[in-house]
């Protein structure tokens, strides 16, 4: 943690440990074709990864917009066989991944495509572990448990929010606890991701504000979390210097194409911020909400990160002055609550609730979400070390 602090102090000895760059192992996952249009190359993307019996994973909610159909008939003139998968549902499980394995056997597909939101990337994700790896998800929780190859995959997002097109982890929860599984092998990673502003032009309102705010929040947790690195930095302040100012834009002026690639190409560097490092107790306290109440992954987020922001900056603040600093937000308040502040600022410009009362979440179930909050994985990784104790402050606070 000392070492990325060097970055800010130039000033102190060479001889110092401080002034040693902290180590760090970067791998590229793969390509990435960002245009206004990009999805029409999906064709010649596949093709590029040797598929030909294609698995297109797709959410049912995005037919109306025309995005998996699209899609589809970009493959299908590129003289690909096309078989969609469309039951992912918010916050997949293994019954989603289950399901989307016996179609895919059914079909002998050679080749993945996702295209949606982080759901669909995510149980697209899972399948190929399970398809090609056998066994259960929970097989495969950490990193690196895939012995065997995985088939090549490609990710399209239509929202600019989770960044799982760059990242190598699937997300799958457990029916049973409720818990997130974080299932990362480097084989699982999409081998091309196409990034079109374009289909983030017929986003609900709604789905533009809790996808852009998880985005922001990425882009803050990874800049400062345990795990930061010269690499992870780098992509954390670029996300945050693409989304903080164009979040508001893209509420206000949905069809500002401009706005929206922005929010798309930030929404993927804080993806890559993430695979590089990690994230920190918001997201850890953001998931217990989502199983309990059913509150949306974003909604939590938002309602979240100014308290856990102001509860960091005891530790890192100079980081937050950081960004602070790169988007010109400093004003008369420390850095700390100056970020807070604008985070609460955006949430609020988004219409998103600022309490967890408004959520309808009762006081007396804060201890149980602390406590669940604290299983986390994320939770490890926060800059300030957190307890049990300390998280249920943090939704005391939010409350």
């Amino acid at each position: 943690m000392t070492g990325h602090a060097a970055l800010t102090s130039p000033s102190s000895s060479h001889s110092s440990a401080h002034a040693c760059l902290p180590a760090f192992d970067f791998q590229p996952l793969g390509r990435v074709i960002f245009a206004p249009g990009a999805l029409n190359r999906l064709g010649e993307a596949v093709r590029s990864v040797g598929g030909s019996r294609v698995l297109l994973v797709t959410d049912p909610g995005l037919e109306h917009a025309g995005h998996p159909q699209r899609a589809e008939k970009a493959m299908q003139e590129a003289g690909l066989a096309v078989f969609t998968f469309d039951g992912v549902k918010e916050n997949p499980t293994e019954r989603e991944v289950d399901a989307g394995v016996v179609f895919a056997r059914s079909h002998h597909i050679d080749c993945i495509v996702a295209v949606g939101g982080g759901s669909s990337m995510d149980c697209a994700k899972g399948i190929n572990f399970i398809l090609t790896n056998g066994g259960r998800m929970a097989d495969y929780k950490g990193h690196g448990k895939a012995t065997k190859p995985m088939l090549p995959s490609v990710g399209v997002p239509t929202t600019a929010g989770t960044g799982s097109e760059a990242q190598s982890y699937a997300l799958i929860t457990d029916e049973k606890t409720h818990l997130k599984m974080a299932c990362g092998d480097k084989k699982a990673a999409f081998r091309v991701s196409i990034l079109d502003p374009e289909v983030t032009l017929s986003q609900p309102k709604s789905v533009t504000a809790v996808t852009g705010i998880d985005a922001v929040a990425h882009a803050i947790e990874a800049f400062v979390c345990a795990k930061r690195n010269t690499v992870s930095s780098m992509c954390a302040l670029s996300a945050f210097r693409h989304l903080e100012p164009n979040f508001e834009t893209v509420l206000r002026s949905p069809q500002n194409l401009a706005a929206r690639s922005a929010m798309q190409v930030g929404s993927h560097l804080a993806g890559m911020a993430i695979e590089n490092a990690m994230l920190g107790v918001c997201h850890s306290c953001a998931n217990p909400l989502t199983a309990h109440y059913g509150i949306t992954h974003g909604v939590a987020i938002g309602l979240l990160l100014p308290h856990v922001i102001r509860f960091n900056a005891e530790v890192i603040g100079h980081l937050y002055a950081e960004l602070v600093e790169e988007n010109s937000l400093v004003n008369d308040q420390s850095a700390g609550e100056a970020l807070a502040s604008r985070v609460a600022a955006l949430t609020t410009a988004a219409g998103l609730p600022q309490s967890l009362k408004e959520c309808g979440v009762s006081d007396t179930i804060l201890p149980l979400l602390a406590e669940e909050g604290n299983q986390q994985w994320t939770a490890r990784f926060n800059p300030r070390p957190v307890t049990e104790a300390e998280i249920l402050k943090l939704y005391q606070a939010a409350w």
